[in-house]
């Protein structure tokens, strides 16, 4: 057992309470972070006064030896130490000798975690919101592709008013286009420097905080309470709640490739890269990329009830629960980033059935709004109007035909307002196309909604 401690007890540590206590087996994720964190510390040190040049040299040195080693391999970091603080000091100390003990001069493990787990935090967010962009990226490409792609739009999972699939993948770039932002928000906020708390009341030695922040890239500067500064876990929250909409989002749109997919619909051919077969039967051709996105939400969720049941009850300062944050954390961290990567894979290589999504508009009375705009844009009362159509779609569903194929005699019969013209009003094109103020489907208010789009893109 190698730890940093144990000089005031009289007996060793029971070996089952030391495997309970460690954290080695999770938290040598970050041993590149803890030894940037260090690097930083020991530079601060020695422009302090608190340590020689030469000192700092032996020490960044050898850091910078033990993650070189790391990286490539020559180095295992061993399950003998309790966590990865443990392991970096004792095997700095073992190369360089009494210059290694100089390291942990100024700082407690409570101030050292916070700050591994914030730079670990700060760049996951990165990688997570590059991967966002990704799939934005592919959204955006659907988009431009499909703004004469007519396909039924849908309230409580029933045919409503005819739309693109252009601007149905307008609405999950929305959902995504948020999930960004928030990633971007939770950046900002959390960038402030816990390093310097010590164990909760800072210390005697005189640091200089804002430098150390800034050689680590803290915009924020330090944090201005010690105690908040070990044991703030709200970054934390924030980005596993961002996280789980992100999965909601992603969820969502799982479930409409799942249903899009089906035999009844077939909107959509899933490429065989991203389908799997049947054991026992040869015809099946499985969605199971987006059912697992959607059954990995759950997954997410928990690592943030998780987290928030943990936090509630915790007085200040830091208190070993806060140890449970890392596994969760990292697990909906690693969830969030493949279901991102897998999905985003999936939309790029999907077949949309252009043709199956216009005839399901056209024989779903999705245009049976536009026929009562018809009435009303000649003089008829909307109440009076929504009653007459409906009279027109009940006798469509006895013919078993579409308001399109209804002749016009028939129109006639309910209501004499009706000409010709109302298979123009009431087709695709023009039902669609009309719609033109922002937010709509209508090509004019597509096209410049995509623009934005394209614009929001290079600036991302």
């Amino acid at each position: 057992m190698a730890q940093l401690w144990g000089g005031r007890f009289t007996k060793e540590t029971d070996q089952l309470v030391y495997s309970f206590n460690a954290s080695i087996s999770f938290d040598k994720r970050f041993y590149a972070q803890d030894i940037k964190g260090s690097i930083a510390h020991v530079m601060m040190l020695a422009r302090q006064g608190i340590l020689t040049d030469y000192e700092k040299d032996q020490i960044i040195q050898g850091l910078e030896g033990i993650l070189d080693d790391v990286e490539c391999g020559r180095l295992e970091i061993s399950d003998k130490y309790e966590d990865i603080h443990s392991f970096v000091e004792a095997t700095l100390i073992d190369r360089i000798g009494d210059p290694g003990k100089k390291l942990h001069t100024g700082r407690s493990r409570n101030d050292q975690v916070a700050l591994d787990m914030k730079l670990y935090t700060r760049d996951e967010v990165h990688l997570l919101d590059n991967l966002v962009e990704g799939l934005l990226q592919a959204i955006l490409s659907i988009l431009e592709d499909n703004i004469d792609t007519y396909m039924p739009g849908f309230t409580h999972l029933q045919k409503a008013q005819p739309i693109t699939l252009a601007h149905h993948m307008g609405a999950y770039f929305e959902m995504f286009r948020r999930d960004h932002e928030r990633l971007q928000d939770i950046y900002k906020r959390m960038n402030t420097c816990p390093l310097g708390s010590g164990a909760l009341a800072g210390t005697t030695y005189p640091l200089d905080r804002e430098y150390t922040a800034r050689l680590l890239g803290f915009d924020g500067g330090p944090t201005l309470n010690s105690m908040d500064g070990v044991s703030d876990r709200d970054y934390l929250i924030e980005l596993l709640s961002a996280l789980s909409t992100i999965m909601m989002h992603l969820s969502r749109f799982s479930e409409e490739v799942i249903i899009w997919n089906s035999n009844e619909y077939q909107f959509v051919e899933i490429d065989d890269a991203y389908s799997t077969g049947s054991s026992i039967m040869p015809q099946k051709k499985n969605p199971d990329i987006a059912e697992l996105v959607r059954g990995k939400t759950g997954r997410v969720y928990g690592a943030l009830n998780a987290m928030l049941a943990t936090m509630k009850g915790i007085p200040l300062a830091y208190n070993k629960d806060m140890q449970e944050d890392k596994e969760w954390v990292f697990d909906a961290i690693d969830t969030t980033k493949g279901c991102l990567v897998l999905f985003a894979g999936m939309i790029r290589t999907m077949e949309f059935r252009k043709d199956r999504m216009e005839k399901s508009a056209k024989n779903g009375f999705t245009n049976a709004t536009d026929a009562a705009d018809y009435l009303v844009n000649h003089g008829v009362p909307f109440r009076d109007a929504h009653g007459i159509v409906g009279q027109l779609v009940l006798t469509c569903i006895e013919k078993g035909i579409s308001l399109d194929e209804l002749p016009l005699e028939e129109y006639k019969e309910i209501s004499e307002v009706f000409e010709e013209d109302i298979y123009e009003a009431i087709s695709l094109e023009t039902c669609v196309n009309k719609r033109v103020t922002a937010g709509a489907p209508g090509r004019q208010a597509m096209e410049e909604t995509i623009a934005y789009y394209r614009k929001y893109m290079e600036e991302y």
